[in-house]
């Protein structure tokens, strides 16, 4: 039985990372809430992850690329953990978060950032569950990490 579960195991992780880039997605394009930049920053491992999955399904006698997975969410731990604490008070805001429109003096430079605006990091702008994006992306994350951990040991183990 864990053997079937185990073969799954790159399609699995896939589903998952696809899922989630498409719900981030589907948060700020259909329901039209604005994505602050650690927020995009927070997408990448995952697409990253969908390459890596893709090219481990295929090529399934590599162990790169389960390292390589494990790295990603590693990353995407950090990331959102940074976002986190971002929400929390914890750390203060990286200059890339705050906007700074404030200080623009040339009216089309103003409107054309308004434009662009992106929402500081530390405001939650949408929740699940009482549960900001950032929090469900780090336990999400430390999950995929202790499943890839656990699918290494399998492969290593056989």
């Amino acid at each position: 039985m864990l053997e079937k579960i185990y073969k799954l195991f790159y399609p699995i992780i896939f589903s998952i990372c696809l899922f989630t880039v498409l719900s981030a997605l589907y948060i700020e394009y259909i329901l039209s809430v604005p994505a602050c930049k650690l927020c995009l920053y927070q997408r990448i491992p995952y697409i990253f992850s969908i390459i890596i999955c893709f090219l481990g399904y295929f090529f399934p006698k590599k162990n790169i690329f389960i390292y390589l997975i494990i790295l990603t969410f590693f990353s995407s731990v950090i990331i959102s953990g940074y976002h986190i604490g971002i929400e929390n008070s914890i750390f203060t805001e990286f200059s890339g978060c705050v906007n700074e429109n404030v200080n623009t003096i040339d009216k089309t430079e103003l409107l054309q950032s308004l434009n662009s605006f992106l929402p500081n990091c530390k405001n939650v702008n949408f929740k699940i569950f009482g549960i900001s994006l950032a929090t469900i992306n780090f336990i999400l994350s430390i999950a995929l990490i202790f499943i890839s951990i656990k699918y290494f040991f399998y492969e290593k183990n056989r």
